[in-house]
């Protein structure tokens, strides 16, 4: 398959031809590389696609050290391979990767004896708004986007490092599903842990043929000549893997601690619509797109490839946590749009540490009941983000192809 990924993320999704950070980047060169040169760095969830992309951009730096832990062992394999088969890298002696759960003892063990850290950054997390369809999966996303969360503050306030970084997510600003509710949550953990050591997060959008992701779904769909589907009346804020690890890495070394990044994009001319995707991702690779009215008949029609159509179906999205459209802010966050090109920055509230760790922890006791339900689960989350105003409609992304 001839298809080149990022031209077809310049020209069809973000429809911008350089990095969106490109000046900032360049501005601040020697800042980044003051806070990253002959520094050792730990990165938890590196082998996914912003961690791997942030990963590459420490690396056109000249750190003394890196060390990555995650649970996804193929993945650290294929990023080693990946790395040590480009131009431009400057990879350290001790560039080491470890598939390990951050949740667990032998973590700790890792981060003790290895250390002293200077850099530290966290992008394991449940990413997906599917990943909320039950009190099991619940429970589970909550654990790793919050309670693990909260296990590694609490370890770094004793080791504490000179940056520290926990990817957040547009899904945090007024959060309609549970994921982003729990990223609401760890965000204020951050704030609440802001005063102890140097610590920001990043909202952004999201990331063009990510993991796991839609339109990454689509080139296994065409490898193996199943049909494509997608919403029809969804549009999201797109950045490109490259740009969702300088994103990160920007707000790691800058800003003041607590505050949280995000992209400067336009509401209305920034957005784009999956249905638009779809249609020039079939275009661009010499395919007419043949429409269909359900996901049987998408199925059926796959004997036309062999022609040249390629079966879509298109649905009104109707599932649990989904909304329209995406936001970076809320109207009462305090945000500053004129210290960077590129990026806004908002200056939350304090938060009340014991308060916070307090919140947290009762959070976590309620999953100690033994027939809790999901409905059980988002009134309480409610109690703690008040704004939390969850869409649920009873029905999953897993009951769609």
């Amino acid at each position: 398959m001839n298809f080149n990924i990022p031209n077809f993320i310049n020209q069809n999704i973000t429809f911008r031809n350089e990095s969106l950070f490109k000046n900032d980047l360049l501005k601040n060169h020697q800042k980044l590389s003051n806070a990253i040169d002959n520094k050792n760095i730990l990165v938890i969830g590196g082998a996914g696609t912003i961690g791997s992309s942030y990963i590459k951009a420490l690396l056109k730096f000249k750190p003394d050290k890196l060390f990555v832990v995650d649970i996804n062992e193929n993945g650290l394999t294929e990023l080693v391979r990946d790395i040590r088969s480009s131009k431009g890298f400057n990879i350290p002696k001790e560039f080491i990767t470890y598939p390990i759960n951050f949740g667990d003892a032998v973590f700790e063990k890792l981060f003790i004896n290895e250390g002293p850290w200077h850099i530290v950054a966290n992008f394991a997390a449940h990413k997906h708004v599917r990943s909320e369809k039950d009190e099991y999966s619940i429970e589970a996303m909550l654990d790793n986007n919050v309670f693990k969360a909260e296990r590694l503050l609490s370890l770094l306030a004793t080791h504490k490092p000179e940056h520290f970084f926990c990817v957040s997510t547009d899904k945090a600003a007024n959060p309609v599903n549970i994921m982003g509710a729990s990223k609401k949550l760890m965000e204020n953990l951050i704030i609440a842990y802001s005063d102890v050591f140097k610590i920001n997060t990043a909202r952004f959008a999201n990331v063009a043929f990510s993991n796991g992701s839609l339109l990454a779904g689509y080139l296994e769909r065409i490898s193996k000549n199943q049909p494509l589907s997608c919403p029809s009346n969804i549009r999201r804020f797109f950045v490109s893997p490259e740009e969702s690890g300088q994103i990160c890495l920007l707000a790691t070394f800058l800003g003041k601690s607590g505050q949280i990044f995000f992209p400067k994009l336009d509401f209305d001319k920034d957005q784009t619509f999956f249905k638009d995707i779809t249609i020039n991702f079939i275009k661009e690779l010499d395919f007419e797109a043949e429409i269909c009215k359900t996901e049987n008949e998408a199925i059926e029609k796959c004997n036309l490839i062999n022609e040249k159509k390629y079966p879509v179906h298109f649905f009104e999205s109707d599932t649990s946590g989904e909304k329209p459209y995406e936001e970076f802010y809320t109207d009462e966050e305090v945000k500053d749009l004129h210290i960077f090109e590129s990026l806004g920055v908002i200056t939350p509230q304090k938060q009340n540490f014991d308060e916070t760790l307090k919140a947290i922890s009762d959070l976590k006791n309620i999953f100690k009941q033994k027939n809790l339900n999901k409905a059980e689960i988002v009134s309480a989350i409610k109690e703690l983000l008040p704004g939390f105003s969850h869409i649920e409609t009873g029905k999953s992304l897993d009951q769609r192809m």
